[in-house]
Parts: C-alpha cells; sequence; structure tokens
C-alpha cells in the first residue's frame, strides 16, 4: 500500500526533466572543460570529500 503517492511523485519528476529545461551556466560550464583540458581536476569540491584519502590508503 502507498504506491500510488509515490507513483504520482515519479510521474511529477518524470514531466518535470521532460517538459522544463535546467538553466545552463554556459560559462561555467566552459571553466571546467578548459581546466579538464589541462589535466587538472575541475571539481572543486574533490579535495573536500575524501576521496583523495581513502584512494590513498587503499
Amino acid at each position: 500500500m502507498g504506491r500510488g503517492r509515490a507513483k504520482a511523485k515519479q510521474a511529477k519528476v518524470a514531466r518535470q526533466l521532460k517538459y522544463n529545461t535546467p538553466e545552463m551556466d554556459l560559462e561555467r560550464l566552459q571553466r571546467e572543460l578548459s581546466n579538464s583540458e589541462d589535466g587538472e581536476s575541475s571539481s572543486s569540491y574533490a579535495d573536500e570529500d575524501g576521496w583523495d584519502d581513502w584512494s590513498d590508503k587503499r
């Protein structure tokens, strides 16, 4: 029971994704792409999430 509400929410989200185009920050995308071509990490949060430390321990 309770599947109807979850299904309705999924349908709502699917409609929003299908019919509403998200706003794109093309300048930010260009900066990220130009940084990744240099071999640098394009992610601003890569150092903060702890994955770098985890990969060193492995």
